[in-house]
């Protein structure tokens, strides 16, 4: 068995043991797991079932990692990201009242578009029409949407309709009390650096939930994987291509796109997989991977599953091969039988991952070159138009379309790509439907 595996993995070749790679594959898991409940309670405000999103999610962790594990044999999970789960809850469904199943099939094209550009080669041709600062300001732009949301389900603010506007919410209620205690719980463990601290969190505060009144205890802890036919093969393939939703398309293409090269250099980096010029062998091997991960994904009902940055907690553990991925991905596949233990947990527990998460790809904004007006401007414009419209979508159109006039205004249009002139034209039409709509 052990020289079976070493021959599958190159074990002996990146100086690791089955030993190191097991336990890898246990901490990766134990670092991703909590997702299992924040993914599919944040794609339940959106209208999706809870019971089959959960479902859904820990088979798509589990497919998607072993993918990783046996095409592209690398230490990495993936799995549905926050971000896309958000933007088809609050922004698609909450914010613009477009249903559940046709933001998956925004989810679904965009994967398309990343599989198309992978397989031909034409990564470097995006890298360059999206302006530097504008993919600095992903990051911390969907952060601030993420930590909004995670405040908001835990009831720590509300929607004020006389001032149209934010404004706290009661902090005596059960739920935020449950909300404020999990994260101060889930920001100590992640300060003293104790693995496992977000899902760690999210279990002690279900328990503290009980006495509140706010966890509902389950009738089963083992059962049979919930069905999931409410989910799968629900997409409005048609109403998802309409011109209104380009910029969802562009804004799930973005996040896949940029968190997937951002996240296996990382990562790659940490397990000594790059050369001297930063560089990664092979690093087609996960964009293939990420992408058709992307496209079957909402097919099932999970946007955007993607190689996760969770990949780094296994690669320090000192996982090297896809020997971790293999243990990472049969770990979840276990908890498909633990669905009715993950349907217990109540959405204000998963309110302290949300704000952790978003409050930590804040990072990235100092990166912004705040010393130059036109470089600052449109990114920091992307931000709070983010904020202001809930829309991470609208956000990213108004970044664009901002850099883009920024650069004219500062007799710099020679210097824009002839890509990004074309892409502002279908971004304009966007805004003329949200200024003219009822």
């Amino acid at each position: 068995m052990g020289e079976a595996l070493d021959s599958l993995f190159d074990l002996k070749q990146r100086r690791t043991t089955l030993r190191t790679e097991l336990t890898a594959g246990a901490t990766t898991f134990v670092a991703a797991a909590y997702l299992v409940v924040v993914i599919p309670n944040t794609l339940a405000g959106g209208g999706v079932d809870l019971a089959a999103a959960t479902t859904a999610t820990i088979l798509m962790f589990a497919l998607g990692t072993l993918g990783m594990a046996c095409y592209a044999r690398l230490p990495f999970v993936v799995g549905p990201g926050i971000g896309g789960a958000a933007i088809i809850a609050s922004t698609l469904a909450a914010t613009e009242r477009i249903p559940w199943q046709t933001g998956m099939a925004v989810a679904f094209w965009s994967g398309v578009l990343f599989l198309v550009l992978t397989l031909l080669g034409m990564r470097q041709v995006v890298v360059r029409i999206v302006p530097a600062p504008i993919k600095t300001a992903l990051s911390p732009a969907l952060g601030l949407f993420i930590v909004t949301l995670g405040f908001r389900n835990a009831g720590l603010i509300v929607a004020n309709p006389r001032a149209n506007a934010l404004m706290l919410g009661n902090f005596a209620a059960p739920g935020a009390i449950l909300a404020l205690v999990g994260l101060a719980l889930v920001v100590g463990l992640h300060i003293r650096k104790v693995p496992g601290a977000i899902l760690l969190g999210i279990l002690g505060s279900t328990l503290i939930g009980i006495p509140l009144g706010v966890t509902t205890l389950p009738s089963g802890i083992i059962g049979l994987p919930h069905s999931l036919g409410t989910v799968a093969f629900q997409l409005n393939f048609k109403a998802a291509l309409s011109p209104a939703l380009l910029p969802y398309i562009f804004a799930f293409f973005a996040a896949e796109f940029f968190s997937t090269m951002g996240t296996t250099l990382a990562v790659a980096g940490e397990a000594g997989l790059l050369d001297k010029d930063g560089n990664m062998a092979g690093i087609n091997g996960p964009f293939v991977v990420d992408s058709c991960a992307a496209t079957i994904g909402p097919i099932f009902g999970v946007p955007a599953p993607t190689a996760l940055i969770e990949s780094a907690a296994g690669v320090e553990a000192g996982g090297r091969t896809g020997l971790t991925s293999v243990t990472t991905a049969c770990l979840f596949l276990v908890m498909l039988f633990l669905g009715n233990v993950i349907l217990m947990v109540p959405k204000e527990a998963t309110s302290p991952a949300l704000i952790l998460v978003g409050c930590s790809m804040f990072a990235n904004l100092r990166k912004i070159d705040l010393a130059h007006f036109s470089h600052a401007l449109p990114p920091l414009l992307m931000i709070l138009i983010t904020l202001f419209a809930n829309n991470f979508g609208t956000g990213i159109a108004a970044g664009i379309l901002s850099y883009l006039v920024v650069q004219v205004l500062a007799g710099k249009a020679r210097q824009v790509s002839p890509g990004l002139y074309l892409l502002a034209i279908p971004l304009l039409y966007f805004f003329f439907t949200l200024a003219t709509r009822k």
